[in-house]
């Protein structure tokens, strides 16, 4: 065991509240969750950035001392990484994402560059006995995941935003959604179900007046799979209806089609019973027609609207309207219209009217 100081902290480790002195040890488990100390080796002039616990965005220099977190990921528009077999000090691995996940990379998306080589120092040790200095290897989380999970919504009703892929304008469709809801007097809950794990989302969400937001990581999942997806969604979903919001609303990660496990969710009955609501969306017109069928033919979910790039200007919403039957708004041209339509589609428009235009 010895001491470091660190530069940065890895939004990634946020449940563990460390510290930037930190005892590390040699011994480590090469394992999802586990939490490093690496040193950076590289300078990059793009996606050079690392989210912090706090949730501000950090530059990232060659010779900084960071905190991440190992963890697959396997990203159609940023690096695709797996956990190594076994770690020592001194191995060099990579950064997958701007969270702070970290493992070898396997393949590089050319518009992100080569991702930030990084030299391993340690495994950050916890301290867990009270009087004792037996340190134990620090994983992210505040909690395990009960992968037995049960799901109770208490009939909050619960609002699903799925995506054609990554990028489709699925938090912005979300952030939309929240801020009308709370301009209507609601009290709303927020939740990323899948994905790699960084903060920014659901920190866009709280900004837009959630009021109380969960994250996979807080259960100790770095990057989510079909495995851990169903879980993690019942789980997050019955914590927060317990607080009793007026709605909760959830992004899945990543796309219907895709390696996080929004399809494993899907496929569940007993979720796909507790969905009041679900929003597609999609990057352009065959997408939303492409993400329609998929959600009616094979998980017999009907969308109550598509917003995302498909419907940037009236010719994708009048596509969709005509060919998809289903109503289409944009996120960021015309968001109130589209937390009108969600909240009518999951049935609070009498009991939270509309505001009266001064």
């Amino acid at each position: 065991m010895r001491s470091v100081v660190v530069d940065k902290i890895g939004s990634v480790t946020q449940a563990l509240s460390l510290k930037h002195d930190l005892r590390i040890s040699d011994d480590i488990p090469s394992e999802e969750g586990v939490v490093l100390v690496v040193e950076i080796l590289t300078n990059k002039s793009n996606y050079n950035t690392l989210e912090l616990t706090s949730g501000r965005m950090a530059k990232v220099m060659r010779g900084d001392i960071v905190v991440g977190a190992l963890g697959p990921r396997r990203a159609l528009f940023g690096y695709s990484g797996h956990v190594p077999a076994s770690l020592k000090r001194g191995d060099v691995i990579q950064m997958l994402n701007i969270g702070g996940v970290l493992g070898v990379c396997d393949s590089v998306n050319p518009d992100k560059g080569q991702p930030f080589d990084c030299r391993v120092l340690g495994v950050v040790l916890q301290f867990p006995y009270l009087g004792e200095r037996i340190g134990v290897p620090a994983r992210v989380g505040s909690r395990k995941l009960d992968p037995d999970a049960r799901l109770e919504t208490n009939g909050v009703p619960v609002v699903a935003l799925a995506g054609t892929c990554m990028e489709a304008g699925k938090t912005a469709a979300a952030c939309s959604i929240v801020s009308r809801m709370r301009h209507r007097g609601l009290t709303v809950d927020v939740f990323k179900a899948t994905g790699v794990s960084l903060r920014r989302d659901i920190l866009a969400m709280e900004d837009s007046g959630a009021r109380n937001s969960m994250i996979f990581t807080d259960l100790g999942i770095v990057t989510t799979t079909g495995k851990s997806g169903p879980a993690l969604t019942r789980a997050m979903l019955t914590e927060l209806a317990a607080r009793k919001p007026d709605v909760i609303v959830f992004e899945l990660g990543d796309g219907l089609i895709g390696t996080y496990g929004v399809d494993a969710i899907l496929e569940c009955e007993d979720i796909r019973n507790a969905l009041t609501s679900v929003v597609l969306s999609a990057n352009d017109p065959v997408a939303a027609w492409g993400g329609v069928r998929l959600l009616r033919e094979r998980f017999g979910i009907e969308p109550a609207v598509v917003t995302g790039p498909a419907t940037d200007n009236s010719v994708g919403v009048d596509i969709i309207g005509e060919q998809m039957q289903v109503k289409a708004f944009n996120a960021i041209t015309n968001g109130a219209a589209l937390g009108d339509c969600v909240i009518d589609s999951i049935g609070l428009t009498a009991k939270f009217p509309a505001p009266v235009a001064a």
